[in-house]
């Protein structure tokens, strides 16, 4: 699979699946060898691009600080780069601010855009990650299940089974040794996602837009998708039952996405 020289970064990308080309926008610490569960379906229907962004996967670590116009300019550079002069995008929750900043950016290149369980910052942040990485293992544990899903408790486990195997693979993906570069990579995208704000900016959008938040998430909140979608154009806002991976709960929500952004 390809390595391209990008922006100052030796970054590892792919491209597969046949259709409407789809820019896919992954979230915070993740890459695609940690989301091919949720890329997969994508590449049925869609000529799926999807890229390790700065600091995380197979793309090299750069030195610090990162911005958020930085990982919007490496995913248009990685448009040039394999000849795209417009696409689809999707962004799940940190890749749904990257995907804002790309459209805020360069509304021109955007045909259809859909924003996953994100938070446009400034007013309206997602949860403070970065001060949730500083804890202590036990308490960092205990705030990652309560704002996963502002449902999860022990008694709610004892009757949803999925939600248990759900907790049970995010645990597992927590367990996965890192060295100190690939942790200081992590550390730097959360530094750039706490100074995310484009809420003044979300009026350059001109594409059909669909913003979908879990009405429990509690890093994204219902709020924040709200306010994304009253300030672009024609936005539509959809809930689903579920946190903040409400897809992999609410089975409406891949169906959702698949339709939209196939029109």
């Amino acid at each position: 699979m390809p390595t391209v020289a990008l922006n100052g970064l030796d970054l590892y990308y792919e491209q597969r699946g046949h259709g409407p080309r789809l820019l896919f926008l992954n979230g915070s610490g993740a890459s695609i060898g940690t989301t091919e569960p949720m890329i997969t379906p994508f590449c049925a229907r869609f000529d799926v691009l999807v890229h390790d962004q700065r600091g995380l996967g197979r793309t090299s670590i750069p030195d610090a600080p990162f911005t958020m116009a930085q990982y919007a300019a490496d995913a248009a550079a990685l448009l040039d780069h394999v000849g795209w002069d417009t696409c689809r995008v999707i962004g799940i929750s940190f890749g749904g601010m990257v995907a804002q900043e790309l459209a805020v950016t360069w509304p021109e290149r955007i045909e259809r855009l859909a924003l996953v369980c994100t938070s446009p910052g400034g007013i309206a942040p997602s949860y403070p990650l970065h001060e949730v990485a500083a804890l202590p293992a036990d308490e960092r544990a205990a705030v990652q299940l309560r704002i996963l899903d502002r449902r999860f408790t022990p008694e709610w486990f004892e009757t949803h089974p999925n939600d248990r195997l759900l907790l049970q693979g995010m645990a597992q993906r927590a367990l996965i040794e890192k060295t100190d570069e690939q942790l200081r990579g992590e550390a730097e995208q959360l530094q750039a996602r706490r100074y995310h704000d484009v809420v003044d900016r979300l009026g350059n959008i001109g594409c059909p837009t669909l913003v979908a938040s879990g009405r429990f998430d509690g890093i994204a909140p219902v709020e924040n998708g709200r306010l994304i979608a009253d300030r672009i154009p024609g936005a539509e806002l959809r809930l689903y039952d579920g946190g903040h991976a409400f897809w992999l709960q609410d089975h409406q929500a891949l169906p959702d996405l698949f339709e939209f952004l196939g029109q």
